[in-house]
Parts: structure tokens; C-alpha cells; sequence
């Protein structure tokens, strides 16, 4: 949930995105943070950052993008480390209790310390919310499910640019994964750490 993403004069934006997608699960993200953080589950955001230099690109190593990446990555940078693009949008911000993990690929264990952190915390089931449902998200689901994590998906608080995409996404992870389940079921059935 990067101004890149989410944010009206971001990267999306500029590339004529929806951006409505995103935005509608502001709230629900507000609530599942807030409850999280009332009963003790440990909050951890990921930011997604690219370098300006465009040393981690994937067109550095792929000799075969899809193009609608390619188009992302050669039109406009996204979320290009140290800008406006690349900072967690500002309703969302983290709190100084919170644990942010800077990636570069669409999942959030690949190449980063996440693995580490949630293991040294005894974590054993991930709460996921967040941008984008078929990309991000999913890499990310079936990453936990294969580190040995449970798996929780917020339906109404993650989002894709394509609803088709994000509606198939939701019900793999449904068949394969773990739970899917809405904000005010979390609420009623989380407990306090």
C-alpha cells in the first residue's frame, strides 16, 4: 500500500491504472491494523522498492517479460527507493511497534529477512492484506504456505487492478492454502497473543 500504487500523482496513476481498487480497502487494512495491534498479532508491511539506477529490474535478467510488466518498468519507474512512489501511503503509515520489510520481487520472503523475523517472534499464521491480490499477495501466500506458515487471506481488504484475477486468486488460495475470510470475521475470530 505504496503511494506508488494507491496514491493519486503515483506510478499507477500515471500509467492511467484504476486506482479505486486499491483505495476501497484503505479502511478495512485501518481496521484489521487496529485490531491486530489491540490483541498483540505483530504488524509487518513490505515495501517494495526499485533501485534508480535500474540494477535490480527484471529486465536486467529476463530475457523474456511479459509485456505489460515491461511497459511498468521502461514507461514510468515505480516506486523508485528514496521518492514519494516508494513510502507506504500516509493513512497506513507503520507504527514505531512495527516491522517493515524492504523487497524487491513480488514475494515477501524472497530475498528478504521476513523469514527470519517471523520465526524469531515464534510466529506460525500470517494475516495477509494488501496490494496486489494476484501478483504480491499470491507470490507471498504461497511462499508462507511453503515455509510452513498458516495462511489467512482478508478478502474485502486486499485488491487487484483486474477483479477476475483477484477473484480467481481468492479462491486458490482458498482450495490450496489457507483461509479466506472478510475483516469483521478476523475480528470476531482472532485472540489475543
Amino acid at each position: 500500500m505504496q503511494n506508488g500504487f494507491c496514491s493519486k500523482g503515483g506510478s499507477y496513476d500515471k500509467l492511467g491504472i484504476d486506482l479505486s481498487h486499491y483505495q476501497k480497502i484503505i479502511p478495512k487494512i485501518k481496521m484489521a491494523l487496529s485490531h491486530c495491534r489491540k490483541i498483540g498479532i505483530p504488524v509487518f508491511y513490505t515495501q517494495a522498492v526499485r533501485e534508480a539506477s535500474g540494477i535490480d529490474l527484471f529486465t536486467r535478467r529476463h530475457r523474456i517479460v511479459p509485456k505489460k510488466r515491461e511497459e511498468r518498468i521502461k514507461k514510468i519507474p515505480i516506486c523508485v527507493r528514496g521518492t514519494w512512489d516508494s513510502e507506504i501511503i500516509a493513512g497506513l503509515k507503520p507504527s514505531k511497534e512495527d516491522h517493515v520489510v524492504i523487497k524487491r520481487r513480488d514475494s515477501a520472503f524472497q530475498d528478504t529477512e521476513l523469514d527470519l523475523w517471523l520465526r524469531s517472534l515464534h510466529v506460525d499464521t500470517i494475516i495477509f492484506c494488501g496490494a496486489d491480490t494476484s501478483v504480491c499477495v499470491d507470490n507471498s501466500v504461497r511462499d508462507a504456505f511453503n515455509h510452513g506458515y498458516d495462511v489467512v487471506v482478508l478478502s474485502d481488504a486486499v485488491a487487484s487492478m483486474h477483479p477476475n484475477f483477484h477473484n480467481a486468486t481468492l479462491e486458490t488460495i482458498k482450495e490450496w492454502y489457507g483461509l479466506v475470510m472478510n475483516t469483521r470475521e478476523l475480528m470476531r475470530n482472532a485472540q489475543a497473543c
